[in-house]
Protein backbone atom coordinates (compact mmCIF):
# COMPACT_ATOMS: atom_id res chain seq x y z
CA UNK A 1 0.00 0.00 0.00
CA UNK A 2 1.41 3.13 -1.11
CA UNK A 3 1.89 6.23 1.50
CA UNK A 4 -1.08 8.43 0.73
CA UNK A 5 -3.65 5.68 0.67
CA UNK A 6 -2.03 4.00 4.02
CA UNK A 7 -3.30 7.21 6.12
CA UNK A 8 -6.98 6.44 5.14
CA UNK A 9 -6.55 2.94 6.64
CA UNK A 10 -8.32 2.34 9.32
CA UNK A 11 -6.11 0.50 11.11
CA UNK A 12 -5.87 -0.13 15.35
CA UNK A 13 -3.46 -1.95 17.75
CA UNK A 14 -5.17 -5.57 17.56
CA UNK A 15 -5.64 -5.35 21.60
CA UNK A 16 -8.37 -2.64 20.21
CA UNK A 17 -9.89 -5.58 17.81
CA UNK A 18 -9.65 -8.17 20.96
CA UNK A 19 -11.69 -5.79 22.72
CA UNK A 20 -14.01 -4.51 20.09
CA UNK A 21 -14.59 -8.36 19.31
CA UNK A 22 -15.96 -8.89 22.83
CA UNK A 23 -18.22 -5.62 22.27
CA UNK A 24 -19.89 -6.23 19.08
CA UNK A 25 -20.61 -10.20 20.95
CA UNK A 26 -21.89 -8.69 23.96
CA UNK A 27 -24.44 -6.45 22.13
CA UNK A 28 -25.50 -8.68 19.76
CA UNK A 29 -26.25 -11.17 22.45
CA UNK A 30 -27.84 -8.84 24.48
CA UNK A 31 -29.81 -7.50 22.07
CA UNK A 32 -31.14 -11.71 21.05
CA UNK A 33 -31.68 -11.93 24.89
CA UNK A 34 -34.00 -8.48 24.87
CA UNK A 35 -36.08 -9.50 22.33
CA UNK A 36 -36.48 -13.01 23.92
CA UNK A 37 -37.33 -11.89 27.44
CA UNK A 38 -39.88 -9.50 25.46
CA UNK A 39 -41.70 -12.53 24.15
CA UNK A 40 -41.77 -14.58 27.52
CA UNK A 41 -43.22 -11.32 29.02
CA UNK A 42 -46.66 -11.98 27.26
CA UNK A 43 -47.01 -15.69 28.40
CA UNK A 44 -47.57 -17.22 31.68
CA UNK A 45 -44.93 -17.47 34.03
CA UNK A 46 -44.94 -20.84 34.04
CA UNK A 47 -44.51 -20.80 30.31
CA UNK A 48 -41.62 -18.34 30.60
CA UNK A 49 -39.72 -20.13 33.12
CA UNK A 50 -39.91 -23.69 31.14
CA UNK A 51 -39.10 -21.89 27.99
CA UNK A 52 -36.49 -19.44 29.22
CA UNK A 53 -34.87 -22.70 31.12
CA UNK A 54 -34.58 -24.10 27.64
CA UNK A 55 -32.50 -21.38 25.63
CA UNK A 56 -30.35 -21.25 28.81
CA UNK A 57 -29.82 -25.27 28.05
CA UNK A 58 -29.23 -24.75 24.79
CA UNK A 59 -27.26 -21.70 25.19
CA UNK A 60 -24.84 -23.52 27.60
CA UNK A 61 -24.61 -25.91 24.63
CA UNK A 62 -23.89 -23.77 21.53
CA UNK A 63 -21.29 -21.85 23.70
CA UNK A 64 -19.39 -24.64 24.64
CA UNK A 65 -19.53 -26.96 21.34
CA UNK A 66 -19.45 -24.28 18.66
CA UNK A 67 -18.89 -20.29 19.93
CA UNK A 68 -15.87 -21.08 22.22
CA UNK A 69 -14.03 -22.61 19.31
CA UNK A 70 -14.85 -19.95 17.36
CA UNK A 71 -13.49 -17.09 19.71
CA UNK A 72 -10.41 -19.00 20.24
CA UNK A 73 -9.69 -19.47 16.49
CA UNK A 74 -10.64 -15.66 16.32
CA UNK A 75 -8.37 -14.31 19.52
CA UNK A 76 -5.30 -16.83 18.23
CA UNK A 77 -5.94 -15.09 14.43
CA UNK A 78 -6.23 -11.06 15.80
CA UNK A 79 -2.88 -12.19 18.23
CA UNK A 80 -0.59 -13.42 14.95
CA UNK A 81 -1.13 -9.98 13.36
CA UNK A 82 1.68 -7.68 13.52
CA UNK A 83 1.65 -3.79 14.24
CA UNK A 84 -1.60 -2.61 13.58
CA UNK A 85 -4.53 -3.76 11.18
CA UNK A 86 -7.53 -2.85 9.88
CA UNK A 87 -10.42 -2.03 12.13
CA UNK A 88 -12.40 -4.12 10.03
CA UNK A 89 -10.27 -7.26 10.93
CA UNK A 90 -12.03 -8.41 14.33
CA UNK A 91 -13.83 -10.72 12.64
CA UNK A 92 -12.05 -12.81 9.52
CA UNK A 93 -13.84 -11.58 5.84
CA UNK A 94 -16.02 -15.08 5.54
CA UNK A 95 -17.52 -14.73 8.91
CA UNK A 96 -19.00 -11.21 7.65
CA UNK A 97 -21.18 -13.33 4.96
CA UNK A 98 -22.08 -15.84 7.71
CA UNK A 99 -22.91 -12.91 10.26
CA UNK A 100 -25.53 -11.49 7.15
CA UNK A 101 -26.93 -15.49 6.75
CA UNK A 102 -27.51 -15.55 10.77
CA UNK A 103 -28.93 -11.42 10.62
CA UNK A 104 -31.57 -12.45 7.90
CA UNK A 105 -31.85 -15.78 9.51
CA UNK A 106 -33.67 -14.05 12.73
CA UNK A 107 -34.99 -11.27 11.09
CA UNK A 108 -37.55 -14.20 8.43
CA UNK A 109 -37.56 -15.95 11.62
CA UNK A 110 -39.04 -12.92 13.83
CA UNK A 111 -41.74 -12.99 10.64
CA UNK A 112 -42.82 -16.36 10.56
CA UNK A 113 -45.56 -17.76 11.70
CA UNK A 114 -43.63 -19.39 14.85
CA UNK A 115 -45.37 -18.93 17.98
CA UNK A 116 -42.96 -15.76 19.99
CA UNK A 117 -42.44 -17.38 23.09
CA UNK A 118 -40.92 -20.66 21.02
CA UNK A 119 -38.51 -18.45 19.25
CA UNK A 120 -37.27 -17.22 22.66
CA UNK A 121 -35.93 -20.99 23.05
CA UNK A 122 -33.42 -20.02 20.03
CA UNK A 123 -32.69 -16.08 20.49
CA UNK A 124 -31.57 -17.05 24.42
CA UNK A 125 -29.57 -19.84 22.76
CA UNK A 126 -27.70 -17.96 20.80
CA UNK A 127 -28.06 -14.61 22.47
CA UNK A 128 -27.03 -16.16 25.94
CA UNK A 129 -24.10 -18.26 23.97
CA UNK A 130 -22.80 -14.94 22.21
CA UNK A 131 -23.09 -13.13 26.04
CA UNK A 132 -20.63 -16.55 27.70
CA UNK A 133 -18.31 -16.41 25.06
CA UNK A 134 -17.94 -12.67 24.56
CA UNK A 135 -16.33 -13.01 28.17
CA UNK A 136 -13.57 -14.65 26.65
CA UNK A 137 -12.45 -11.52 24.46
CA UNK A 138 -13.06 -9.59 27.78
CA UNK A 139 -10.93 -11.43 29.31
CA UNK A 140 -8.29 -11.89 26.99
CA UNK A 141 -8.45 -8.01 26.57
CA UNK A 142 -8.05 -7.36 30.29
CA UNK A 143 -5.10 -9.86 30.78
CA UNK A 144 -3.37 -7.81 27.63
CA UNK A 145 -3.85 -4.76 29.59
CA UNK A 146 -1.98 -6.11 32.68
CA UNK A 147 0.69 -7.26 30.60
CA UNK A 148 1.48 -3.63 29.68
Amino acid sequence: MNRDIRKYDPAVDKRFLIVLSGVVWSLAGAALNALAVNWLSHTTAQKAAWLGSAGVILALLIHHFGFLRLVDKNIARIMAKKGKVCIFGFQPWKSYLIIIIMVALGITLRHSSLPKPWLAIIYIGFGGAMLLSSLRYHRIFFTLQKGD
